[in-house]
This record gives structure tokens, sequence and C-alpha cells, in this order.
């Protein structure tokens, strides 16, 4: 374990060459090489190149490098170098773009307290999370990275579940960075919502998770700007197999491309780099669990996109084939989760397509409010208090949260066994007879498959009661 953690966190290489022109701005660039590549000689590429590595994962053979020479990409090879951040300069002014953005539904506002709101956890009821905690609540040898946004670390629900010394920042430059204030959220209470619906403690105050007696870890990936380049969620996934983590959960999408495509020229590269880090943690023994997204969008057909880059300042629609996915939750060993609200039924926004989704969760709806209850979207925990989110961000850490139960279980079971269960002891949900959200008349989507196995819900919603008992 030490001398894979050392590996993934080389020493900075030689300052670019002297010939290299340099008229900036200093641009990241996510670089694949030819598996087997060793750190010295891909380091020697990149400076050949007018770059700089900052970090190489040799159990990958990626590196994220940097360089103020706008033919770094050239030399290097359009097939092998991408810069997510290149996106975000101005054609206009040559500037980079700064913009704040929302695109996980982080919570706003902040409700404090002290009392018991359980009783406003529908979600909680829903996959009959209090009856599981009846018998078992989790263990400890069980750790969940939430990469997402930063997880508050002095919350009085998630101080006993997180671990600061497996926790670490990815999103200053895609290298791991274990100070406090690196994993700490900075501009989006996401993480530490998605971190309490997960591991928030039973302890009869504030909110509970799904399972309460696991570790998790803080593994940021998202910058201040709210953006999750690949360099960030390759880092995350690295870091979360070489320090042997049980389960990440990943309630987002990978920016700039909101499908990525596999034969674009730079999307490719986002693409296999993204592949060989999840692949990499599957086979440490890692469960990948991830959002489908909140585009309302048929992933097995989605026809076009018109949101990428998120970073640009300039959009077009452009078609898309069978080639772009959503990364990483349409790659093969993750686990892909859509959103229900309070009445079992599929959300407008989640997106969904038979044999892109495995599972589904509570995510919440506002249009699905259950009796007496205050708010139709998720409880959950954010800095200083305690808050309502809704997405397929909110049902991702429901699974994840089971997956923790079913792992506390079966100690011994692999990242594939667990994924198998899950489906397995899944509630069935069958295609709604009539998906008529807005009562125009129309279908607002359709549902292919049948009970077991559909396009709305996967293999069903998740069970917390079975993964203890069954």
């Amino acid at each position: 374990m030490a001398s894979a953690a050392a590996s993934a966190q080389p020493e900075l290489a030689s300052t670019p060459i002297a010939s290299c022109v340099q008229p900036g701005p200093t641009l990241r660039y996510l670089v694949v090489f030819e598996q087997g590549t060793s750190q010295p000689l891909a380091e020697a590429e990149i400076a050949a190149s007018c770059g700089t590595s900052t970090v190489y994962y040799p159990q990958i053979s990626v590196a994220v490098a940097t360089s103020p020479d706008p033919s770094f990409g050239r030399r290097m090879g359009a097939e092998r170098a991408y810069s997510a951040q290149a996106e975000a300069i101005s054609k206009r002014t040559g500037a980079v773009v700064r913009k704040k953005v929302d695109e996980t539904g982080m919570a706003k506002a902040s409700r404090g307290g002290a009392v018991d709101r359980t009783v406003e956890q529908w979600d909680m009821d829903l996959i009959r999370a209090a009856e599981a905690h009846a018998i078992n609540n989790g263990s400890r040898d069980v750790v969940v990275g939430v990469l997402d946004s930063g997880i508050d670390p002095s919350h009085p629900d998630l101080v006993g579940a997180l671990d600061p010394g497996l926790s670490a920042g990815c999103s200053n430059g895609g290298r791991a960075d274990t100070s406090v204030a690196a994993w700490s959220p900075t501009t989006s209470a996401h993480g530490t919502h998605v971190a309490g619906t997960i591991a928030a403690a039973d302890d009869g105050r504030g909110t509970t998770g799904v399972a309460p007696g696991v570790r998790i870890a803080s593994v940021k990936v998202v910058d201040d700007d709210g953006y999750i380049y690949p360099e960030y969620a390759v880092c995350g996934f690295m870091w979360a197999a070489v320090h042997g983590m049980t389960i990440t959960n990943n309630s987002y999408f990978i920016d700039p491309w909101v499908f990525t495509c596999q034969n674009q020229v730079g999307q490719g590269v986002v693409y296999e780099a993204v592949r060989r880090a999840v692949d990499y943690s599957s086979d440490s023994g890692v469960l990948t669990v991830a959002a489908a997204g909140n585009g309302g969008s048929d992933l097995s057909k989605p026809g076009s996109d018109a949101q990428s880059p998120t970073n640009a300042e300039d959009v077009k629609p452009r078609a898309l084939d069978n080639t772009c996915l959503v990364l990483p939750a349409q790659l093969r060993s993750v686990v892909a989760v859509s959103s229900v609200g309070a009445n079992r039924v599929k959300t407008g926004y989640s997106s969904y397509g038979l044999g892109a989704v495995d599972l589904t969760g509570p995510g919440g709806d506002r249009k699905q409010v259950p009796d007496d209850a205050v708010d139709g979207c998720v409880l959950s925990t954010v800095p200083a208090g305690y808050d309502y989110s809704c997405g397929t961000s909110m049902a991702t850490p429901h699974v994840s949260g089971v997956a923790a139960l079913l792992a506390s279980v079966h100690p011994e079971a692999t990242a594939p066994q667990l994924s198998r269960m899950l489906n397995t002891q899944a509630e069935t949900l069958p295609c709604p007879a009539d998906y008529d959200l807005n009562g125009t008349g129309a279908q607002d989507a359709y549902c292919t498959g049948y009970s077991e196995y559909n396009g709305f819900y996967g293999h069903g919603l998740v069970d917390a009661l079975a993964a203890v008992t069954e």
C-alpha cells in the first residue's frame, strides 16, 4: 500500500526546455500514454514537448501536466493530450472565462437545530433504513469515498464517520493534497449533503444516514467554480483505489462534456483516462456508484447535447451517437443510479435508459410530496446545519449507503458481487402505465423493458433492510 501511494505522488519533473515559447496562459493537460510507460519516460516526453509533469499514475499510464506553450497539445499529439481548461478561453478576448455554476443541485440555504429531524426523512422510510438500523448500522471497516465538493469536518452528524486520514483534495491541479483545507468545502454544500445521506450519525439529533456505522472519506473533486475536470476525477479514483476504500460515491458528471464522445478529438483522451482510472479502482476492489444525471435524457439514445463544453463562452448544439457517454455513470463497471420521488415514480429531471441505469434511489421531487411532509426533496446535512435538495446526486448516496451495509454484512464480497447483490435485492418497480407528469396528455418519457429490469429504474429501488437480512 505504501509503495503504491508513493508511486502515485512523484516528485515534479524538471523545468521545460529553454527553446519552448511561453506566452501563456499556463494550462493543465491530461496526458494518456501507452500502458506500461515508465514514469521517467513519460516525464521526459512531457518535458520535450514544452510541459511539466505534475503527477503521473504508472498503474494506468496517465499524467497531468502543465504548459504555457500553446503548442504543447500538438507536440504531444491530440490523441494523447487534452486540456479541459482550454475550452474556457474566450475566442474574443483570449482570457479565461470564469463563471460560477451549479451543475449538481447543491443546497442553497442552511437550517440549523439539534432536534431529531428523522421524521422528515421520507427517503429513508422508502428504502427501509430504520428497520435495517435495528439489525446493523454498518461496520467501521467499510469506507465510502465521497468524491464531491468536500465534507464539513466539524458537522456534529459527520465527525464520527469522517476519516481525515483517508481524505484528500484533488481539485487544485489534479494532484492529491491531504491538508484539511484541500478536502473541506469552500463554495458548495453538495458534498456535505451527500455525505450525510450515506453516514450521518444515528444519535437522536439531526438526520440519520443509510449506514451510520461506516466511515466516509472526503475526496474533493469539485473546484471553486463548480467544475469537475477529468484530472480531478482521475486523481479521486486513484486515491480511493490506492487507499483501499470499499465504495466511491460519484454524484456528478465530468466536465466540460455532459456527454463525452469517445471518437472526438480531446474527448477521446478524457474517456480513456477516466476509463482506466475507474477500471483500476474496480480491479482494486472499489465499487463505483454514480449519478445518471439530471438532464432528463434517454442515455441509450441521447440525440443531442446543447450544454457542452460546460465551461465555454459559446455553446452550439451537437449531435450525439452511441459512443457519447455520461462519465463516470455509463462506464462498464459503474453502478448508474436514476432518481425517484416519494411516490416511487421517476422524477422528471432524472436521466434514464434501458441498459444505462442499474438501480434507482430517492432523489426527491417537489411534485411528489408525502403526506404531512415539509418538502418533497431530500433532507440531509449541509455546513452549519441541514437542508433539502433534489437530484440524482441525492439518489446516488442512498445506493452507496445500501452497498456499504451489504459490504458490512459480507466483508469478503468483491465489488462485482456487491453490485449483483444490490441488483438482486432491489425492490422491483415496473414501468408506469402513464408517465404524463404535467397532465398534458402526452408522455414525458418512454420507459422500455420489463418489470424486473427497465430503463427508468434498472433492477429497482435499493432496499436497506434486505441488505442486512438476506
